[in-house]
C-alpha cells in the first residue's frame, strides 16, 4: 500500500480530513459489526479486528494514498502519488510505473523481511526533485503473520535539500569574501617584518591598507550577523507604528557628509505629513541607508540623488508606501538587475571592494522588506541612472491622510 506525503506536520490534517470523509462508511460498519456482536453472530475480538480492518484500509484509501498488494500490484493511488510517478496505474505492477531501482530495492526487502525500508531518490523530470520512500508493510491477520499490503509513503525532501545547498553555497561564498582580506593582512605583516621593518614611510602606508582591511572584515561580519537576526525573525512581523518620513529624512542627513566628499547633491521630495507604516525602525533605517550610500558611492557621476517618498496601491490592491531613490550614475545593464538582491552577487567586483562594500547590502535590503510585508523593485536604464523603490504596506489610520 503506498501513501504520498509531504511532512510529519500535515500527517494529522489529512487523517482528519480522511475521517470527515469517510465517517458514513466508517459509521454504518460499527454499526453493522455492534449488530452482529449484539446478535451473538461474532465474538467481540474479531468484531473489533474486523471493523479495525476496514476503517484502516478506508483511511488509507483516503488519505491521498496508492496501494500495493503482495504480488507488488497497484490496488490504489492518489494525486500526490500519481504526481510523484505519472505512469502508475491500478492493477498495474508497481515496476513498470516506477523506474527507480533504489525503491523497488526497498519493496523487496520490506516483503521479504516483513520490516519497514527507506530509500532515498531523484528525479530531474520535469525538475530536480528529492524524495524519501518509506515503505511499510502491513501484517495480515493470519497466525503466519505475513504481509499482506504495503504502504509506500513519499516524503518530499527538496526543501530541505535546497536548504541545505544555500548553506553550503553562503559559507562558501563567506569563507571566499574573508579570505581576500585575510591574505592582505598577512602579506602585510610579512613585509613589516621583513624588508619594511625599518622603513617608517612603507610602514604608515601598509599598515593604513590594513586599516581598510580590518574595516571591511569587520563591516562584512556585521552584515552576516544582522542577515543572521533578520532571517531568525523573519516569521514576525513587525506591529509598532513608525513614520517613514522621519526615518527618510534622518537617512538623508545623517549620508550628507559622504554627499559633500562626492560632491553629490540629495533631494528629499514627499508628503508632508507623517507616513505611518508598521516596522522595526532600526531595521527601516537600515534599509534606507544602504540604498542611498550605495547610490552615493556607485552613482556619484550624476552628482544628484532624489528620494521620493509617496503613497499608492500594490499589486493586492491594499495601500502602500513608497520609498524611491534615484541616481542618474551610470545605470545597470538587465541581466544584472534580476541578481542584485542575491548575496555576494556584485556588478563590477572591484568597483565594489574599491567601495567597501561587502555584496550584501541589498539582500539585507530584500529581507527586511520581506518581513516588513514589503518588497523591493529595481528599474534601470544604461546611461540614465538606477531607481530603487521599497515598498511597504501603510497603516490603516495613515491611508487617508497621505494620498
Amino acid at each position: 500500500m503506498t501513501a504520498t506525503h509531504d511532512s510529519d506536520a500535515t500527517r494529522p490534517a489529512r487523517w482528519l480530513h480522511g475521517l470527515k470523509r469517510t465517517r458514513l462508511v466508517l459509521a454504518t460498519a460499527a454499526v453493522a459489526f455492534g449488530a452482529l456482536w449484539l446478535l451473538g453472530a461474532i465474538a467481540a475480538g474479531p468484531a473489533l479486528a474486523g471493523f479495525a480492518l476496514i476503517a484502516a484500509a478506508v483511511l488509507i484509501a483516503t488519505a491521498n494514498a496508492e496501494t500495493l498488494d503482495h504480488r507488488g500490484d497497484v490496488v490504489a493511488l492518489n494525486a500526490r502519488a500519481a504526481a510523484v510517478a505519472p505512469a502508475l496505474r491500478p492493477g498495474e505492477s508497481v515496476s513498470l510505473g516506477l523506474r527507480v531501482p533504489e525503491v523497488l530495492e526497498a519493496i523487496r526487502h520490506a516483503r521479504a523481511s516483513g520490516t519497514s525500508q527507506r530509500a532515498e531518490f531523484f528525479q530531474r523530470v520535469p525538475f530536480d526533485r528529492w524524495y524519501e520512500a518509506i515503505v511499510t508493510p502491513i501484517l495480515s491477520a493470519g497466525a503466519d503473520s505475513r504481509p499482506g499490503l504495503l504502504l509506500l509513503a513519499f516524503h518530499d525532501l527538496t526543501p530541505l535539500r535546497r536548504v541545505e545547498e544555500m548553506r553550503a553555497d553562503f559559507i562558501a561564498n563567506a569563507s571566499h569574501e574573508l579570505r581576500t582580506p585575510l591574505a592582505a593582512l598577512s602579506g602585510f605583516i610579512d613585509t613589516l617584518r621583513g624588508s619594511a621593518r625599518e622603513d617608517p614611510a612603507a610602514r604608515e602606508r601598509f599598515l593604513a591598507i590594513m586599516q581598510v582591511q580590518a574595516d571591511r572584515m569587520a563591516r562584512l561580519i556585521d552584515d552576516l550577523l544582522s542577515l543572521s537576526r533578520i532571517e531568525l525573525n523573519a516569521h514576525l512581523r513587525p506591529d509598532k507604528q513608525v513614520d517613514l518620513g522621519a526615518i527618510v529624512r534622518q537617512v538623508a542627513d545623517s549620508l550628507q557628509t559622504l554627499a559633500r566628499d562626492r560632491d553629490v547633491e540629495v533631494k528629499t521630495v514627499g508628503t508632508s505629513g507623517p507616513l505611518l507604516v508598521p516596522g522595526d525602525r532600526d531595521e527601516l533605517v537600515r534599509v534606507f541607508e544602504n540604498l542611498v550610500e550605495n547610490a552615493l558611492k556607485y552613482a556619484a557621476s550624476g552628482k544628484r540623488v532624489d528620494i521620493v517618498l509617496s503613497c499608492g496601491e500594490g499589486p493586492d490592491g491594499k495601500p502602500e508606501a513608497r520609498v524611491a531613490v534615484r541616481d542618474r550614475g551610470p545605470g545597470i545593464a538587465p541581466e544584472h538587475l534580476p541578481r542584485l538582491t542575491e548575496r555576494f552577487y556584485r556588478v563590477d567586483v572591484s568597483e565594489s571592494r574599491a567601495q567597501g562594500g561587502t555584496g550584501l547590502g541589498l539582500a539585507l535590503v530584500k529581507h527586511i522588506l520581506n518581513r516588513h510585508g514589503g518588497r523591493l523593485t529595481i528599474e534601470s536604464v544604461l546611461g540614465q541612472g538606477a531607481t530603487f523603490t521599497a515598498h511597504l504596506p501603510t497603516a490603516k489610520a495613515d491611508v487617508g491622510a497621505n494620498r
